[in-house]
C-alpha cells in the first residue's frame, strides 16, 4: 500500500472484501437462476428476466433505498435476519457487499445465459441416455463448457461492485473505515478543496484493479477453453 494514507488503504481493502464477497455469495444463486431463464420454458419467465434486470435499469440511489427498506434494521428481512442470526446490513461493510452483488446480479446472470445457451443441448442428451442423472451430466458436461462464460460473469460483477456508488452510498452511508469503499472515498476528496489528487490517485487504482481482473480472467478462460477443446 506504498503511497497510500491509512484510510485510502483501508477504504481499497474494504472495496476488495466487499467486491469479494458480494461475487463468492451471488455466484451460486446466478449460475441457477442463469439456467432457469435459459432452459426454462414456463409462462411467468418473463417476469423473473424483469426483476433480475431491474437494477440495471432503476437508478442505483432507488436500489439502494429498497435495501434500506427491506434489510434495514426495522425491515421485514434485517429485522428478521438480526433477530434470528445476528446479521446486520444496514450501515454495516456487510450492506456494502449486499448492495453490490444486487447491482452486478443482472450482469453476472446475462453472461452466463449467453453461455448456457451456446451449449448444444443434444450433448447434454447424450450422456442422460448414457444412465448420467441430472446433476452428474451438469457437473461433467455443461459446467466445463460454460465455465468461460461463469468466469467472465464473476468478474463482470466483480468490476461493477468495486465500481459501485449510488445504491451503497444510500443503504450503508459513507463511514470511514467502515463502509468507504474506494467509489465513496474519491467522492469524500472531490468536496475537500485540493482533494484532486487524492481523487486521482484513488481513481488510477480502481482502474489497475479493474484491468488486473479483466486480464486475469480473459487467461483462466483461455486456459480453461484450451482445456476443453484438448480433453
Amino acid at each position: 500500500m506504498t503511497g497510500l494514507t491509512p484510510e485510502e488503504a483501508t477504504a481499497l481493502t474494504l472495496s476488495l472484501r466487499v467486491a469479494g464477497v458480494a461475487v463468492l455469495v451471488s455466484l451460486p444463486v446466478g449460475l441457477a437462476v442463469a439456467m432457469v431463464l435459459a432452459r426454462g420454458r414456463w409462462p411467468g419467465l418473463w417476469l423473473l428476466n424483469a426483476l433480475v434486470h431491474l437494477p440495471l435499469i432503476l437508478p442505483p440511489v432507488v436500489t439502494g433505498y429498497f435495501l434500506l427498506l427491506a434489510f434495514g434494521r426495522k425491515g421485514p428481512v434485517g429485522a428478521f435476519l438480526e433477530q434470528a442470526f445476528g446479521l446486520v446490513f444496514a450501515f454495516r461493510w456487510t450492506g456494502a457487499a449486499l448492495a453490490a452483488a444486487v447491482m452486478g446480479f443482472p450482469l453476472m446472470v446475462r453472461a452466463m445465459r449467453l453461455a448456457i445457451e451456446a451449449v448444444d443441448p443434444k450433448l447434454e442428451e447424450a450422456a442422460s441416455t448414457l444412465g448420467a442423472s441430472r446433476l452428474a451430466v451438469f457437473r461433467s458436461v455443461t459446467l466445463p463448457l460454460i465455465l468461460p462464460g461463469v468466469i467472465a460473469g464473476a468478474v463482470l460483477a466483480f468490476a461493477k461492485a468495486m465500481g459501485e456508488f449510488g445504491a451503497t452510498i444510500t443503504f450503508v452511508s459513507n463511514i470511514p473505515g467502515q463502509t468507504q469503499t474506494l467509489p465513496s472515498a474519491i467522492y469524500t476528496a472531490l468536496q475537500v478543496p485540493g482533494g484532486d489528487t487524492t481523487a486521482g490517485r484513488l481513481a488510477l487504482i480502481s482502474v489497475i484493479v479493474a484491468v488486473s481482473a479483466v486480464l486475469l480472467s480473459e487467461f483462466i478462460a483461455r486456459r480453461v477453453a484450451a482445456r476443453i477443446r484438448g480433453a
